[in-house]
C-alpha cells in the first residue's frame, strides 16, 4: 500500500494550488452531489454525535460545507500540502496529515464519514483494508458516505486520472464491499458527469448498525 500511497501523495503535492482553484468552490455547480453531503449531514445530526471526518479533504472546501451544515468536522488527508493550504483557507478548522488505511481517531468516536472521491486511487484488492478503519472510527449508528466514479461494467476499471491512477466501480460490487466490512448499505445516488470520461458520478449512504 505504502508505494502507491506515496505516488498519490506526491502527485496531489504538485498540484494543490490548480487543484484548489477548481474544486474549492463548495459543489456549486454539482447539484447532486451537494444534495447528498447534505442528507449526509442532516442524518449524521440525528444520530446525536455530530462528529465527523472529511477523510482526503483536499484543501478542506468540504470540510467547511459540513461544519457550515452543523458538524463538528475535521479533514484528513495524505497530502501536507493539501493540509497545509487547508489550514490557511479554513483556519478555525482542523486538518491533519493522516493515511486512510490508519486514521488518528479512537474506535467508534464519529457520527460520520465523508469519503468524497477519495478512495478512487486506492487498488481494489486494497480497499477493504480501507473500509475497515472507516468501520472502526464510526459509532453503532453512524454514517458513512462515499462517493466515486460508477461503472457499468462487472470489475472496477482502472483509468488515467489527471493527478494519478485511479479507479472507477460498479456500484453493486462497492457497495458489496460496504456491507461486507459491516456496514448497511441504504441509499445511493447515480447520475451522468459532466465529464468526458464517460463514468458516472455515484454516492453510497451506509450505515454502521
Amino acid at each position: 500500500m505504502a508505494d502507491h500511497q506515496n505516488t498519490t501523495r506526491a502527485a496531489y503535492d504538485g498540484v494543490v494550488e490548480l487543484y484548489a482553484s477548481l474544486f474549492a468552490d463548495r459543489l456549486e455547480t454539482q447539484p447532486f452531489a451537494r444534495s447528498m453531503i447534505a442528507t449526509f449531514a442532516e442524518l449524521v445530526r440525528a444520530t446525536g454525535n455530530p462528529r465527523a471526518a472529511d477523510v482526503g479533504c483536499g484543501p478542506g472546501h468540504l470540510t467547511a460545507m459540513l461544519h457550515e451544515l452543523g458538524l463538528d468536522a475535521f479533514g484528513l488527508d495524505l497530502s501536507p500540502g493539501m493540509v497545509d493550504h487547508a489550514r490557511r483557507a479554513h483556519p478555525a478548522l482542523r486538518f491533519e496529515e493522516a493515511r486512510m488505511e490508519s486514521l488518528p481517531i479512537e474506535d467508534g468516536a464519529l457520527g460520520g464519514v465523508l469519503a468524497h472521491y477519495s478512495m478512487i486511487h486506492t487498488p481494489p484488492r486494497e480497499l477493504p483494508e480501507l473500509l475497515a478503519e472507516q468501520v472502526r472510527v464510526l459509532a453503532p449508528g453512524g454514517l458513512l458516505l462515499v462517493s466515486f466514479f460508477g461503472t457499468e461494467g462487472p470489475e472496477p476499471v482502472r483509468f488515467d486520472h489527471k493527478v494519478t491512477p485511479a479507479y472507477s466501480w460498479p456500484p453493486d460490487h462497492l457497495a458489496g464491499l460496504l456491507a461486507a466490512a459491516g456496514l448497511v448499505p441504504f441509499a445511493r445516488l447515480l447520475h451522468d458527469p459532466a465529464s468526458e470520461r464517460g463514468f458516472l458520478d455515484a454516492h453510497l449512504l451506509a450505515r454502521r448498525p
